[in-house]
């Protein structure tokens, strides 16, 4: 059966760890499975994410939207509708969530402005299930900090990233039948199993 699954949440969170977890548990059980991540996933959506996360660079946020816009409707022509279309599972690392968050609670770009874009981008492809590793915005830019040089995002004031905080947990409270938050300070095998647990619920639901 087809399923998108999308992982959302601040720097630091720990997305791509339970990704990849994700994608291993799928493996071991023979579901197939496709994993992206955004910005990324197409030839455009890598050098957008060269361009965005470049940490010289001042770009407007109207700008940045846009160019995250860009890369995501290259991504569900090219790689994620494809893969739904042939009953894959599809597990990506972040998605249009992160734009409201980012954008538009952190940078201040009207909503639904954001909306009507992101709707002729994608189509209206939206998640089934998405998962939100809530963090503390200070430990999380923390964890971020031991990964080595910041990123242009990284490096926005602690301001910013409680916005981006508030953003996600307010769109989680607007759509609970899809989000489910998770508390990114337990140990991520902890985390794992729960993420498993669901997913491999709504696949025998479903099945």
């Amino acid at each position: 059966m087809s399923l998108f699954v999308t992982f959302e949440g601040p720097e630091g969170a720990g997305k791509s760890t339970q990704v990849r977890r994700l994608a291993e548990r799928l493996d071991d059980h023979g579901v197939p499975h496709l994993l992206t991540r955004e910005p990324g996933g197409t030839e455009l959506g890598v050098k957008v994410r060269e361009v965005v996360l470049e940490s010289d660079l001042d770009i407007a946020p109207l700008s940045e939207f846009l160019l995250y816009s860009a890369s995501r409707a290259q991504l569900v022509r090219d790689v994620i509708r494809p893969a739904l279309d042939d009953k894959n599972v599809v597990v990506c690392d972040r998605y249009a969530d992160s734009s409201v968050a980012y954008q538009g609670y952190g940078r201040g770009l009207p909503l639904d402005f954001l909306s009507t874009v992101t709707w002729e981008a994608t189509g209206g492809l939206m998640p089934h299930v998405t998962f939100l590793l809530d963090l503390d915005p200070q430990e999380g830019l923390r964890r971020a900090a031991t990964r080595g040089a910041h990123d242009r995002l990284e490096r926005a004031d602690l301001a910013f990233h409680e916005r981006v905080r508030r953003g996600f947990l307010t769109l989680a409270d607007a759509s609970p039948e899809r989000f489910v938050i998770l508390d990114a300070t337990r140990p991520p095998e902890a985390l794992s199993e729960a993420v498993w647990f669901l997913v491999s619920r709504t696949l025998g639901a479903s099945s």
